[in-house]
């Protein structure tokens, strides 16, 4: 089973510049308004979600995960951290 993330933005290399700041590298995804990453673990998407909250003013995006089929959750500041907790409560290892 995987767990997935996704981003979206109205604004053209929104995404980019999020993405290419978090993997430190420039990721060439400047028309894209959508991208999204399956993890095999799912407290890898503790990392990500950290960073987009902590900047979630400097970037005009959504975060969606998906820990269960067809379950989205959006993320946000006011749930990002008790999301984080969540992860490491369900996923232990």
């Amino acid at each position: 089973m995987y767990v997935t993330v996704n981003l979206y933005s109205e604004k053209q290399g929104e995404l980019n510049k999020f993405l290419s700041k978090f993997y430190n590298t420039n990721l060439e995804i400047y028309e894209d308004l959508n991208w999204e990453k399956k993890y095999d673990n799912p407290i890898e998407l503790a990392e990500i979600i950290g960073v987009f909250i902590d900047n979630i003013e400097d970037f005009s995006m959504y975060m969606w995960i998906c820990l269960d089929k067809n379950l989205y959750i959006h993320v946000n500041e006011k749930n990002g951290n008790e999301l984080i907790k969540y992860l490491y409560e369900r996923f232990p290892y």
